[in-house]
C-alpha cells in the first residue's frame, strides 16, 4: 500500500477536477452513438447493393463503383470509431491520473494534462474522419442520383 502524503488534498477539489473530463466524455459518447449509427447504415447499404448486384446487369460497373465508395465510407467510420474509443479511454485515464496525482502528492507531473491533450487530439482526428465520411456520403448520393436521372432520360 502506498504511504499517504502528510497533507491530504481537498477531496472536493479532486472530485471537481476528476469530473472536468466528463464533459469530453459526454461529447465523445454522443459522437460514438452517431458514428455507430452511420456505420450500421453504410453496412446496410452495402448489403443491399451486393444483394442487387448482378454481374451481367447493364449497370454492373456502376454498382461495383458504388460498392467501392461505400466500402471506403465504412473504413472511414471505423477509423473514427477507433479514434473515439481512444479518446474515451484518454478522458477516463485523465480522471484516474488526476485522482492518483492527488493521492501521491502531485508527483505525476504533466501526466493528467498529457492524457487530456491526447484525448482531445483523438477527438479532433475522429471528427476529421467523420467529416471525410460525410463528404463522401454526399458525393455518393449525388453520383447515384445522377445515374438514376440519366437512366430516366
Amino acid at each position: 500500500m502506498l504511504p499517504l502524503p502528510a497533507s491530504l488534498p481537498d477531496h472536493h477539489a479532486v472530485l471537481t477536477a476528476m469530473l472536468a473530463p466528463a464533459f469530453f466524455l459526454t461529447a465523445t459518447a454522443g459522437l460514438l452513438t452517431s458514428a455507430n449509427a452511420r456505420l450500421a447504415r453504410v453496412v446496410d447499404r452495402l448489403r443491399s447493393l451486393i444483394g442487387a448486384w448482378q454481374h451481367d446487369a447493364p449497370d454492373a460497373f456502376e454498382r461495383q463503383a458504388q460498392i467501392q465508395r461505400h466500402r471506403q465510407r465504412a473504413h472511414l467510420v471505423l477509423r473514427a470509431l477507433r479514434l473515439l474509443y481512444a479518446a474515451l479511454a484518454s478522458f477516463v485515464g485523465t480522471s484516474l491520473a488526476l485522482a492518483a496525482d492527488a493521492l501521491v502528492g502531485s508527483r505525476l507531473g504533466a501526466l493528467p494534462t498529457i492524457t487530456a491533450v491526447l484525448g482531445v487530439l483523438f477527438l479532433l482526428a475522429a471528427s476529421v474522419a467523420m467529416w471525410r465520411e460525410v463528404s463522401l456520403a454526399v458525393q455518393n448520393f449525388d453520383q447515384e442520383l445522377d445515374q438514376e436521372l440519366d437512366r430516366r432520360r
